[in-house]
């Protein structure tokens, strides 16, 4: 029991629970303060992106290119969502109308 006697014996006390102001009594926040607020987010995007800038080392020619590759692959797939499926089957039919008779299966049976 000597090595307990060291501890302390007082309540434990929780962080903000001695000095609490009473709830009923809040500042409100002023117009100012939300205009000030804004600032700091537009300004913080802003640095956000220039930082973005300077880790990224692509040359103009290479954000032109990924920039045309994506276009490319919307303009991919709005042209496929465009069309249904009965609209693509009825397509690759035609499509198999206009090739020549080579591409057709021959008859495996020798007796007709």
């Amino acid at each position: 029991m000597a090595e307990y006697e060291s501890a302390q014996r007082a309540p434990l006390r929780l962080k903000g629970s001695g000095a609490a102001p009473t709830l009923g009594k809040r500042k409100k926040k002023k117009a100012k303060d939300k205009s000030k607020i804004l600032e700091q987010i537009v300004s913080s995007k802003k640095q956000e992106e220039e930082k973005k800038r300077a880790l990224d080392k692509r040359t103009p020619a290479q954000l032109a290119y990924e920039k045309m590759q994506e276009k490319r692959q919307m303009e991919r797939i709005l042209k496929k969502a465009s069309k249904t499926h009965k609209q693509r089957v009825e397509d690759f039919n035609r499509h198999l109308d206009t090739l020549t008779e080579h591409y057709d299966i021959p008859k495996v049976s020798w007796t007709k």
